[in-house]
């Protein structure tokens, strides 16, 4: 596995893999280097989102094992040289050696990432159906649409990251699977509602409204009106911080139960960054949706520290 290529696209994400057995560093990191691959073939702009939906479909397929590799790797490379960031051509570039890994891993692994793969692409394809046209802003319908969105691109990664820990990592948790099955799947929840509020203001530029049309119309607000009157959207936005903090606290939870120091720790750190995180978007407030709000990497570097100290990152 390229670590320089995983380290590249992913700024805490790695710090978190490094910390992992080796044992589970090589799945864990080939099924995320496998979802930043088609999250960029999702989110290639320059190409219409009936040809991006077709190409997941088949890269989906592929990673499955039921397409050809060579008919996946030859239309991604069409993909290439439309990214501007040099570390999303490098990781496309990639795939040849990212599906050979695959298929010569065993084949409890194997299945592992497949079925939380097909998770995820369903999700990244439910967004281009959802949000076809950049032009007009639209917004999720209700709040279990959102509750299905997390839970397609992060919450089933908790779970995906359980059954991988309680298969190679002896005596991995106090708690019982199905316990942490539950807990994993929120905690990947609120991680990915935590990127839905610090990217909210992008995303809307980008056509894109997370937060529940119905939600929306109870304060009498559209979604293209967001930007225009952020103080309406406020209480709103507040209430979904709760819900991410809550998420957050189920990943401290998570975290406690885990016997192994290193495990432990790549776990709790990237609830320490989302707290934070979250702390920070709740200061903003509604300048958060019109500047990027990201820990400082200095206060990054003492959470690993505090990650690998203490039992539970400090809180």
């Amino acid at each position: 596995m390229d670590a320089e290529i995983l380290r590249s696209v992913s700024r805490s994400f790695y710090l978190s893999i490094r910390f992992l057995p080796a044992q589970l560093r090589e799945p864990i990191a080939l099924a995320y280097l496998l979802a930043r691959t088609t999250d960029t073939v999702a989110d290639t702009a320059q190409i219409s989102g009936s040809v991006r939906m077709e190409t997941l479909k088949l890269l989906s397929n592929g990673i499955q094992g039921t397409a050809s590799r060579d008919v996946v790797v030859e239309l991604i490379a069409s993909f290439v040289s439309l990214q501007e960031n040099v570390s999303e051509r490098q990781l496309l570039e990639s795939l040849p050696d990212c599906l050979a890994c695959l298929e010569g891993m065993e084949h409890a692994d194997r299945n592992d990432i497949r079925l939380v793969l097909e998770k995820i692409t369903r999700g990244q394809m439910l967004d281009l159906q959802r949000f076809d046209n950049p032009q007009e802003i639209r917004a999720l319908s209700t709040a279990a649409d959102l509750e299905e969105y997390t839970y397609l691109v992060a919450g089933c990664v908790g779970e995906f990251w359980t059954r991988l820990c309680f298969r190679h990592v002896r005596q991995f948790s106090s708690k019982t699977e199905d316990e942490m099955l539950a807990l994993g799947k929120r905690y990947g929840m609120a991680l990915q509602l935590i990127n839905v509020l610090r990217d909210a203001g992008s995303d809307l530029r980008a056509g894109r409204c997370y937060f529940p049309e119905h939600e929306l119309g109870a304060v009498h607000l559209t979604p293209s009106q967001i930007l225009s009157e952020p103080e309406r959207f406020q209480p709103i936005y507040r209430t979904w911080l709760e819900n991410a903090k809550a998420g957050v606290m189920t990943g401290m939870e998570y975290s406690r139960a885990i016997n192994n120091r290193r495990v432990r720790a790549a776990t709790v750190l990237p609830a320490l960054i989302g707290a934070r995180t979250l702390a920070l978007l709740k200061t903003a407030g509604p300048v958060a949706l019109l500047q990027t709000v990201k820990v400082p990497r200095r206060e990054v570097r003492k959470m690993v520290v505090r990650a690998i100290f203490t039992r539970s990152g400090g809180f």
